[in-house]
């Protein structure tokens, strides 16, 4: 039996590299491939070709095809990470000041906040992530909080090559008025404490930079019941992830996130960089990296690519 169960991982793994070249292949051959995000500078000087995806099974298997080792900005993805962070220092409070509901609302939008008391819809839209860089201060210098994010990504990815990207936070701070004005609508309902501290915090992890490898590998645990399964360690309880991963589900791409669920079937958290984070619960955490976005803000072609990569692995939450 161990023979079996064995030889059949190694042909789940064969079909896996396989799909993974055959969606490379594809993609590489599109034009229709979105536009970069250039309201930040710095982001939009990112070859709009570029196309990189990764797949890190739950047996130890790292796959790769394209651009997969070149970093990219991860911009909002790591709200997956602060969150785990944040629910890991409060808890269940931490409830209390974000919500867990689809925004059905551009991700930078100041329309909710009005009607919901300065209250961020979910910690993934942008108010949201502010909120939990505050969370994250707490009792904290600015510096500490940046480095408690990055040691906890590196961490996860077992790679201290890491980096945030200074020139990419730099930029988004010159160019984020709307962001400063969310900031401060929620400290005049009493949400935020140090708005211009939390800013800071916000701009730098949102300007970590990360290749599909090591993001792959970095969301291993959320696939695998808490655990990496590499060593076996605990990061969260298997409560959390399952927790972690229904945001991701029905928040991960803001006013696109149904339209992902629908055609994708797997929680996955997306960023204006054009990478998005999926994950195959109990099976496999994949990466993808694409930097044109669509309307809703979220990679094109790297929404087309997990599509297709869930239909061909039969691949989905929903399945039997």
């Amino acid at each position: 039996m161990p023979e079996l169960e064995q030889a059949h991982k190694l042909d789940q793994a064969s079909k896996l590299d396989q799909a993974l070249a055959e969606v490379a292949a594809e993609m590489a051959d599109r034009t229709d491939r979105g536009d970069v995000a250039s309201y930040i500078p710095q982001l939009g000087k990112v070859d709009p070709k570029k196309f990189g995806i990764a797949a890190v099974t739950n047996d130890g298997r790292v796959l790769t095809a394209g651009d997969a080792d070149q970093a990219f900005s991860i911009q909002s993805i790591s709200k997956v990470f602060t969150l785990t962070l944040a629910l890991g220092n409060v808890g269940d409070a931490l409830w209390q000041r974000v919500g867990r509901e689809p925004s059905g609302n551009p991700f930078n939008s100041i329309v909710q906040l009005e009607h919901e008391n300065g209250i961020p819809r979910n910690p993934f839209i942008n108010a949201g992530a502010i909120v939990i860089s505050d969370i994250l201060l707490a009792g904290h210098q600015p510096r500490e909080a940046i480095g408690e994010i990055l040691r906890f990504i590196q961490f996860l990815a077992d790679d201290e090559t890491i980096i945030i990207d200074r020139e990419v936070a730099a930029s988004e701070r010159a160019t984020g008025y709307r962001n400063f004005a969310l900031a401060n609508y929620m400290k005049s309902f009493g949400n935020l404490h140090a708005p211009e501290l939390a800013l800071g915090v916000y701009f730098h992890h949102c300007a970590i930079a990360m290749s599909c490898r090591q993001l792959a590998l970095a969301g291993r645990f959320l696939a695998n019941g808490g655990k990496n399964p590499a060593t076996g360690h605990s990061v969260v309880s298997a409560e959390r992830a399952r927790r972690i991963g229904a945001m991701m589900l029905t928040c991960g791409h803001y006013d696109g996130s149904g339209d992902f669920a629908f055609r994708v079937g797997i929680p996955g958290k997306s960023g204006v960089g054009g990478g998005i984070l999926g994950i195959v619960p109990g099976v496999a955490s994949l990466a993808v990296w694409s930097p044109g976005l669509n309307a809703n803000g979220n990679s094109k072609l790297g929404s087309i690519a997990l599509e297709k990569l869930a239909r061909m692995m039969n691949w989905s939450i929903f399945a039997p």
